[in-house]
């Protein structure tokens, strides 16, 4: 019982000096805001300044102010200090609340985050001396500009100090939309690029594309690969897609890429997609051996029973490939005929001749050679939209040529391209479905190849690439940028795993008939529990580089840099002359007689 009683005294004595402090943080404002206000009333109406007794002024106002009326004594030294005292209060209220939201937003420092001397690799001397030994061209220069050292990710948050991913990493970038993925990663990005960048992507408007045109303008040709009309652009190119389709193997990848735009990866194995895939690979062929566009394709497909896919298999020495082709033609009609429709349905963007353009020779309009675009500094946006089906495996197979043709020119040129080559797979996993992108992950960095595939979840790789290949991905990512809008429980809790606990200091209070006893202790507490990634603020982002602690940047989004203003006005004209021409185009037809119906 004493103890208890102990306590009970000790809490009473608490809640007195709280009291006593509370009465005292209200009256002492309150009594000089009565003597001042009180001051001021008296001098309007012809009284004198009284001397400093705020007591006297709150609790008994006609002392100080003898000649002064009852009224005015009592709107002046005692409604007006009252109004003035709830104004200051709540107005520190709000000030308080607003500093506590910027405390808790972006600006706060989150305990057991990696500092600047645990990411050092990436930070300026670091990266640079990693540029010069990746880099022969920078070996011996006496100044290398930041955007020739790596890609620029964000500032170590609360620091200017630029974290960067070098020029041998790849990266997967996480990101929902509108945080930052465009302005802070993507046109940053491709904007610095030393080399070629390929961007791919499903928005023309006031996106990388507009942002960027103009400046890559500047350094390079800019080619636009845009069969579904995103830009509404002419139509200023054409690309072969059986230029590497005359072996098997590149006939099985750009007909790989027709089923990846068509059926998610956990559907990919069933019989009629893997049938319809392998015609498809094999009128690839025939078409690529032939030297015919690959248009030629939808012919036979509408015509089983034509034998020229056959005959110019056989005249290129494909017996066995003809000889399978055959196979199908000839077998039970209800089964080549599911076949071929399900082929039919992959590749069923060729019927459109807009579409079918852009990968058919054209007349006065040059013809886009990855081998080429590898070793210069021009642009390829690749533009289409969600859900593009063939059109978006026309944009995948593209992207696709090109990292293979930059893999064989660094091959051709030592082993790695200097410069390196950018390639932005932004909305990857809906226009941009290259099925063995998590296998290409492990040696593309290796060459001087630097993709930057951007999701807007984990769950939406997965459902491309299946769990196996999204893992893949994610482990062989030598840079993961999260960004806010994580909102799949599972994945968040796994990065909170990943980032790690930390030593948190407990105190403990106790009492006793001797007295009060404090006690000190140690636990281990999530770094940033699943919740606050979740909650993750707009303009940040947290970083995982292999073999470094997780960091929390801040991103660098593009308007807020120097030259800013130029890019801004480049965009919008960009973006108007794309309105421009998309009311043109849908602009009624006017006759002699008047509108079209």
């Amino acid at each position: 019982m004493p103890p208890t009683s102990s306590n009970t005294s000790t809490d009473g004595y608490d809640i007195v000096l709280r009291l006593l402090i509370g009465v005292a943080a209200v009256v002492v404002p309150l009594s000089h805001l009565a003597w001042l206000s009180g001051n001021i009333t008296a001098y309007l109406t012809g009284g004198g300044w009284a001397p400093y007794q705020p007591t006297t002024a709150l609790l008994h106002p006609q002392r100080l102010w003898p000649h002064a009326g009852e009224t005015s004594l009592l709107i002046g030294a005692r409604i007006v200090p009252v109004l003035l005292l709830l104004a200051l209060g709540t107005t520190a209220g709000i000030l308080w609340a607003r500093h506590k939201n910027r405390s808790g937003g972006r600006k706060k420092k989150i305990t057991g985050m990696a500092k600047a001397r645990d990411i050092e690799p990436m930070m300026a001397k670091a990266i640079t001396d990693k540029a010069r030994s990746l880099r022969p061209s920078l070996k011996d220069a006496k100044h290398i500009e930041a955007r020739d050292t790596g890609i620029l990710l964000g500032n170590l948050q609360g620091t200017k100090q630029e974290i960067r991913m070098g020029y041998e990493d790849v990266a997967v970038a996480i990101m929902a939309p509108r945080s930052g993925k465009t302005t802070s990663l993507a046109i940053p990005s491709i904007l610095a690029a030393p080399g070629p960048v390929l961007l791919t992507s499903n928005k023309a408007a006031g996106d990388a594309f507009t942002a960027t045109y103009d400046a890559r303008a500047a350094v390079g040709r800019v080619w636009s690969m845009d069969p579904q009309q995103i830009a509404h652009a002419a139509r200023e190119m054409w690309w072969n897609p059986l230029a590497d389709a005359k072996t098997l193997d590149g006939a099985g990848r750009l007909a790989g890429h027709f089923l990846a735009a068509s059926v998610d990866g956990s559907q990919q194995g069933d019989f009629w997609s893997k049938a319809g895939s392998n015609i498809l690979a094999q009128l690839f062929l025939a078409a690529a051996l032939d030297e015919g566009p690959i248009t030629d394709v939808m012919q036979w497909l509408a015509f089983p029973a034509d034998r020229t896919p056959l005959d110019i298999l056989r005249d290129h020495g494909f017996t066995a490939i003809a000889a399978q082709l055959k196979g199908t033609v000839e077998g039970p009609p209800e089964t080549r005929d599911g076949i071929y429709e399900t082929a039919r349905q992959y590749a069923a963007a060729l019927l459109n001749s807009e579409i079918a353009a852009w990968v058919t020779p054209q007349k006065n309009v040059p013809e886009f050679r990855p081998s080429e675009f590898v070793t210069s500094t021009d642009t390829l946006f690749l533009l289409s939209k969600d859900g593009g089906g063939g059109a978006s495996a026309l944009i995948a197979a593209c992207a696709d040529s090109v990292m293979r043709a930059a893999t064989a020119q660094a091959e051709r040129a030592g082993g790695r391209l200097d410069p390196p080559m950018l390639a932005i797979l932004d909305e990857a996993a809906n226009v941009c479905k290259i099925s063995d992108l998590p296998d290409l992950y492990s040696h593309l960095g290796s060459r001087g190849i630097i993709p930057i595939t951007i999701l807007q979840s984990y769950r939406q790789g997965q459902k491309v690439w299946g769990d196996a290949g999204m893992d893949a991905m994610w482990s062989a990512s030598t840079v993961k940028v999260i960004g806010s809008g994580i909102d799949d429980p599972d994945f968040a809790d796994k990065l909170s795993r990943l980032i790690g606990d930390h030593d948190v200091e407990t105190t403990s209070t106790s009492h006793s008939e001797s007295g009060k006893s404090t006690s000190v202790s140690m636990r281990q507490q999530r770094i940033l529990p699943a919740d606050e990634i979740r909650a993750l603020p707009k303009g940040t982002a947290l970083c995982f580089a292999t073999g470094l602690r997780a960091a929390m940047l801040d991103l660098r989004p593009w308007y807020q840099e120097p030259g800013a203003a130029e890019l801004s006005a480049a965009s919008d004209r960009a973006s108007k002359a794309i309105t421009a021409r998309a009311i043109a185009k849908h602009a009624p037809v006017q006759s002699d007689f008047g509108p079209a119906a």
